[in-house]
């Protein structure tokens, strides 16, 4: 079993940045990935970015450029959100998945850009 816990959410002016944290424990070294989802009201959860344990990054293309996803150790990552926009305002999602395919989801934080 893998529990995550999300910080840094908040409320920011559009342009603003935010760094988002998540913390793994648990069955930490049977992960093989983790990253962050966001779902916007009335919207279908979707995926922002993702870090493999062996290096690899990827980042949706809605946010390529603005958000850097890192991983911080074997239990840690944060999504470093730059330029951001209205449209970026949605609960976060802390995820990760384990050898067995095991899919493991952290409470949410809150993200909000507004004037």
């Amino acid at each position: 079993q893998v529990q995550l816990v999300e910080s840094g959410g908040g409320l920011v002016q559009p342009g603003g940045s935010l760094r988002l944290f998540c913390v793994a424990s648990g069955s930490i070294f049977s992960i093989k990935v983790m990253g962050w989802y966001r779902q916007a009201p009335g919207k279908q959860r979707e995926l922002v970015a993702t870090s493999t344990t062996g290096g690899s990054t990827s980042t949706a293309d809605s946010v390529k450029g603005r958000f850097t996803i890192s991983r911080d150790n074997v239990n840690t990552i944060h999504l470093q959100m730059n330029s951001l926009k209205p449209e970026d305002t949605a609960v976060y999602y802390c995820h990760a998945m384990d050898g067995r395919k095991h899919n493991y989801w952290g409470q949410g934080t809150q993200v909000t850009v507004s004037s």
